[in-house]
């Protein structure tokens, strides 16, 4: 049985830890608020520009943006994949990184290759120690998302869609649900189609008046399109960031309480064990006189 000094130092140990996980637990309700209304702030926008999209993948169009175009083989397929820079926030980038490592073995399977593009620290480390094909990355994207952070990397994958480099590009993130439960997604980016970005069913097609033309309108629209729905996956992973490193903080302070609580018992017995020993040695010495 461990001395009474080493469980006095154990216990002092495991409240200092506590109170390391309480404070991380109050940064990260405030930083989580933050990051939910930045979330729900960026919605809207995404989801109307996904709407535009959509129905211009119907319309009738003289000009067929690259963006539009299906392919006939898919051999190359472009994956991005959006994770957080920190950890202690539970299984959020392990259920992530799990989805995504699931769907590049299926690819193997069926013979294509894959190009990954990562969003984070936690995911570029783990797709280097993999061994995938990293072929841009950004790390350290604060507490807040900027675009210019951003289209860099979305840039060279984009790129390389368009030269026939990768026939299809695919997107994983954590999105938000609510503060108790945040589900990892797969959606496909590249090619743009209206069944997979939400057309509603008319029975007809869309019909648009362009100014100045119809090449200069879709090719900006493509690109706002896809650096919209970045972004956005970007803002629900950091509020899903925020909200599982809420929980799991409060969860460890909750678990430090009851060391404490099960180191303090075991203190005491200690402690009166030792004590019940040394009246047991006075009185077979008093005894023994």
């Amino acid at each position: 049985m461990a001395g009474g000094k080493e469980i006095r130092t154990k216990i002092k140990s495991v409240k200092n830890t506590q109170k390391i996980t309480s404070a991380m637990e109050m940064v990260a309700t405030s930083k989580m608020r933050k990051a939910q209304e930045r979330m729900r702030s960026a919605r809207p926008y995404g989801e109307k520009i996904r709407n535009v999209a959509a129905h211009l993948s119907a319309a009738f169009v003289d000009y067929a943006h690259p963006f539009l175009q299906q392919r006939e083989t898919v051999k190359r397929v472009g994956l991005i994949v959006v994770t957080s820079d920190k950890g202690l926030c539970g299984g959020l980038n392990t259920n992530a990184l799990r989805l995504a490592l699931n769907t590049m073995k299926a690819w193997h399977q069926n013979g294509r290759e894959v190009a990954v593009t990562a969003i984070g620290s936690k995911g570029l480390g783990f797709m280097s120690r993999s061994g995938a094909k990293v072929v841009s990355s950004t790390v350290g994207l604060g507490d807040t998302p900027h675009l210019d952070q951003l289209v860099g990397p979305l840039k060279v994958m984009v790129d390389a869609f368009i030269a026939g480099e990768v026939d299809e590009v695919h997107l994983v993130y954590t999105k938000f649900i609510n503060t108790m439960k945040q589900e990892p997604v797969a959606e496909q980016l590249l090619p743009l189609s209206g069944e997979a970005f939400g057309q509603p069913e008319h029975g007809y097609n869309w019909e648009y008046l362009y100014e100045p033309d119809a090449k200069t309108v879709i090719d900006e629209l493509m690109g706002r399109y896809l650096e919209a729905l970045v972004y956005q996956a970007v803002a629900e992973n950091m509020a899903s960031e925020q909200a599982a490193r809420m929980v799991a903080m409060k969860a460890a302070t909750d678990n430090a309480e009851k060391v404490i609580g099960n180191l303090q018992l075991l203190y005491n017995k200690t402690r009166q064990a030792a004590i019940t020993k040394e009246l047991s040695e006075i009185v077979a010495g008093a005894a023994a006189v």
